[in-house]
């Protein structure tokens, strides 16, 4: 268990965390199906009401929000509807908005769920792809050097919608080694980037095995008895150049790999598992909260892994909330 749980999160309201990233609008409309419609076999859903929340890198800022009063966050938003909207969305989380870049005839990136008894039945995406010009990156990292100073952590949150490039990386990570500041990264499998000199890469288990270039056979080894995941985070450590690789494997929980120790299995603490969105949001955040607040890396990783099966038990992409992961601990 995790050595004086208490003081640890009392110790999370010191830390403060900046997430860059892929930031969007996550809209859901609930709705009821009651008949097919006669246009198309297709279920017609009477809407009742619709939610906004952060969504992508602002979604892990979202589960930053109940353990420090200051969440910063950058990446590119447009001056579109979606984006006044999202600014407002941000601002009802608690998370900082005045680091946004804002660039005229950028697409805000959207997605739209429609759920229906509980079930998503169609969404919708609105984004184009656009890689971060010069001044752009310029811009990005101006806003960063004007906080990195009273930084604890930052998250490079990579959703693979084209902000985060290797020159962004090398730069962001250039200003945090000034600072003293520990990154932790949240990778995507089609964006390859080499993280050298963060402190933690968190892929999932098919991320994972597509960077290490290795075919995974789904076997139901335990993760420390599998020589396939073995391989895997040995040759990711190399390959990336970080101190830890944190691998959330769905229903066998987590395996943290470190550079100087032997590797880590924390068995997935999930009760029920309803919905995994924002799950790897959640085990992002709350690992490097962790982290930051002097945390030995095996006991962020269960508390990360605690929080993660927590929101698995909502719908949609809830965050975990401090109550939620204090009752947990206690139990």
């Amino acid at each position: 268990m995790v050595e004086d749980a208490q003081s640890l999160l009392e110790a999370f309201s010191r830390q403060r965390i900046l997430v860059i990233g892929d930031i969007m609008l996550d809209r859901f409309i609930w709705g009821s199906v009651s008949r097919i419609s006669p246009e198309a076999p297709v279920p017609v859903v009477e809407v009742q009401r619709e939610s906004f929340y952060p969504g992508g890198a602002a979604n892990v800022a979202r589960n930053l929000t109940p353990f420090q009063p200051q969440v910063d966050l950058i990446g590119l938003i447009g001056d579109d509807d979606n984006g006044r909207l999202l600014r407002q969305v941000l601002t009802d989380n608690h998370i900082g908005v005045e680091h946004l870049i804002e660039v005229p005839g950028f697409t805000t990136i959207s997605k739209t769920r429609v759920v229906a008894r509980q079930q998503q039945v169609v969404r919708i995406d609105r984004e184009r792809k656009t890689r971060p010009n010069d001044e752009q990156i310029e811009r990005l990292t101006t806003e960063l050097r004007s906080i990195a100073g009273e930084l604890d952590g930052l998250i490079i949150e990579d959703y693979g919608k084209g902000l985060v490039t290797q020159e962004l990386v090398d730069e962001v990570c250039a200003i945090a080694r000034e600072a003293d500041v520990t990154v932790t990264v949240d990778p995507n499998p089609k964006n390859p980037i080499h993280w050298a000199g963060v402190s933690t890469v968190k892929p999932n288990r098919i991320e994972a095995f597509q960077e290490a270039g290795i075919e995974d056979e789904h076997s139901n080894l335990p993760p420390l008895e599998d020589p396939a995941l073995r391989e895997v985070g040995a040759r990711l450590l190399e390959k990336w150049d970080s101190e830890h690789l944190l691998i959330t494997l769905g229903e066998q929980g987590m395996l943290l790999v470190s550079r100087d120790a032997d590797s880590f299995h924390i068995p997935t603490m999930a009760q029920e598992v309803f919905d995994v969105s924002g799950a790897g949001d959640t085990a992002i955040a709350v690992f490097t909260l962790a982290l930051c607040a002097g945390a030995d890396p095996r006991d962020a990783a269960r508390l990360s892994n605690q929080a993660s099966g927590i929101v698995v038990g909502k719908l949609g992409t809830a965050p975990i909330e401090k109550s939620e992961l204090e009752k947990a601990l206690a139990n």
